[in-house]
């Protein structure tokens, strides 16, 4: 059993930013592999599950405490640390960079910090890139605010491809996966 969780915040005034870009991947594979939804009042999110035995979780405790649907889920189905995997926003990155990592610290990502504190770190990172603003006090707002219209039209060939990636993982290991889809700089043609 694997667990692909998507990373945002709930509510309408949230959909677009570009923290929610780990739910707005998470939609679109739920869409693609027809997933359906499961019951899930006691997992603090949407949970979603596949014929092929991949479960999928938005939480929707707020990004700064995704670890407690993610414990919640892991348990219940006693999903091992390696089998899941966390899409997510990364600043560290330029727009529309989609890279690899099983471990590791969270680089002060709220939603990172509170599933290492909930279940531990080795769980593997889908990080796509959203850049960052020219400066370290305008992080906040950044983040929380919507793509522009130029990174619109660019977000459905960016999901696309970070979602086939993520299913890839599931049958894959990470680094094989990492040397066929990780994207430094787009090349908005070829993804």
């Amino acid at each position: 059993m694997w667990l692909i969780v998507g990373l945002g915040n709930p509510g309408a005034k949230y959909e677009y930013t570009r923290h929610n870009i780990g739910f707005l991947t998470l939609d679109h594979l739920v869409g693609m592999t027809g997933a359906h939804p499961l019951s899930s009042s006691s997992f603090h999110g949407k949970l979603f599950k596949t014929t092929s035995q991949i479960l999928f979780l938005k939480p929707e405790t707020f990004m700064n405490r995704s670890g407690i649907a993610v414990q919640a889920v892991k348990q219940f189905y006693k999903i091992d640390l390696d089998h899941i995997i966390v899409i997510h926003d990364d600043l560290d990155l330029p727009f529309g960079a989609v890279r690899f990592k099983q471990g590791g610290g969270h680089g002060g990502h709220n939603g990172l910090k509170s599933i290492d504190a909930m279940v531990g770190n080795g769980y593997i990172r889908v990080r796509m890139g959203i850049g960052k603003p020219l400066y370290k006090s305008q992080v906040v707002d950044y983040v929380l605010g919507e793509f522009s219209p130029e990174e619109m039209r660019q977000l459905p060939a960016w999901i696309d491809h970070a979602s086939k990636a993520a299913l890839e993982l599931t049958r894959h290991p990470v680094d094989r996966v990492a040397s066929q889809f990780s994207v430094r700089k787009p090349d908005w043609g070829s993804l």
